[in-house]
């Protein structure tokens, strides 16, 4: 399924524990419909020491960022600086993203 929100936006949570944080999506999963935000979902993973090709990967807790749904963000314009819905424009065959509170095209 396409989705509206892609790699390098800003987005705002809408919802959850993170409600009213902004930050920039690292990475998005189509498929599952979830987007990795950067400082957003923030979750600790105890971490063994692992020795695989000749590399060690340090023991401790690593704290990184888990995917949250795609409906508990809204994308920024860069524009108005609002969080915004996207529309898309078609012409001739090339989609474009666009704001649907000022109407500036996203990209």
């Amino acid at each position: 399924m396409k989705v509206k929100i892609r790699k390098g936006d800003t987005v705002l949570v809408i919802a959850g524990r993170d409600k009213g944080k902004k930050g920039e999506v690292i990475r998005v999963l189509p498929r599952e419909r979830r987007v990795v935000v950067q400082g957003v979902n923030i979750r600790k993973k105890h971490q063994q020491q692992v020795q695989a090709q000749g590399q060690t990967i340090t023991p401790g807790i690593i704290e990184f960022e888990a995917p949250i749904d795609i409906s508990n963000v809204m994308l920024v314009c860069p524009k108005c600086g609002e969080a915004t819905r996207v529309g898309v424009h078609r012409t001739e065959g090339i989609a474009e993203r666009y704001c649907k509170r000022c109407g500036a095209v996203i990209e």
